[in-house]
């Protein structure tokens, strides 16, 4: 996948990370643009709407979860939150509010780029994918369309989120592996099983009435996950 021309949404109020990221990422081909606060990482995301945006969590004037709450309100593009809060709870936050990747700091140029080109990649395929409808109890998901409704009431996910549910629709009422799904999720590796529990957490809290007593996205133990087959 050519990332000549796609831009990418640098957001952090310390200058040294800016000056770092921005070498890395135009020396792999991508289009940089920089913002050190909340509120003009939100007008550049209007003006440029870039491929892809790499938030930090600690901004001067406004939380980083509130601005990609608010980014997520009209944008798909994926977010790759990169933030020196490690804690699980961080991360279980920044999945919850829309991102598709967390990447705690510090971290290498290297994996930096393999999870850029990994969040592009399912975001193209999901795009792209021309899929069915599947449906049980009061969930419906369009891989076509990449919408989905719980109750009648349309949710709004992730790209990263969604990714997981199409790769468990095309297997549905069949136990998808944790190695299979880390594989499709994060092709480039460098994501544990930790990063893919997490995400069906999140996902879980997205289109589950109880997610503690999931009755769609079911977990099969020391194995993988499954979705109920359609139509039941």
């Amino acid at each position: 996948m050519s990332v000549k021309s796609l831009v990418v949404l640098v957001v952090d109020d310390a200058r040294t990370i800016l000056r770092f990221l921005r070498p890395a990422l135009e020396g792999a081909g991508f289009v940089v643009f920089e913002a050190s606060d909340a509120r003009a990482a939100l007008e550049l995301a209007v003006a440029r709407k870039p491929d892809v945006v790499l938030l930090d969590l600690s901004l001067p004037d406004m939380d980083g979860l509130d601005a990609l709450t608010r980014l997520r309100e009209w944008s798909s593009a994926p977010v790759i939150v990169i933030s020196a809060r490690g804690r699980e709870a961080e991360k279980v936050a920044g999945l919850d509010r829309g991102a598709d990747d967390y990447l705690a700091k510090p971290f290498g140029v290297d994996e930096l780029l393999a999870r850029v080109r990994a969040a592009l990649r399912r975001a193209e395929h999901a795009a792209e994918d021309p899929e069915p409808v599947y449906e049980h109890g009061d969930l419906k998901i369009d891989l076509g369309l990449r919408r989905v409704w719980v109750a009648r009431k349309e949710v709004r996910l992730s790209p990263l989120q969604y990714a997981l549910l199409a790769a468990l629709v095309r297997g549905a009422g069949r136990v998808v592996t944790q190695k299979q799904l880390l594989r499709e999720l994060w092709p480039e590796g460098g994501s544990a099983p930790e990063s893919l529990r997490i995400l069906v957490h999140q996902t879980r809290h997205r289109i589950e009435k109880e997610p503690a007593r999931p009755k769609h996205l079911k977990t099969e133990p020391a194995v993988g996950y499954r979705l109920e087959p359609s139509g039941r």
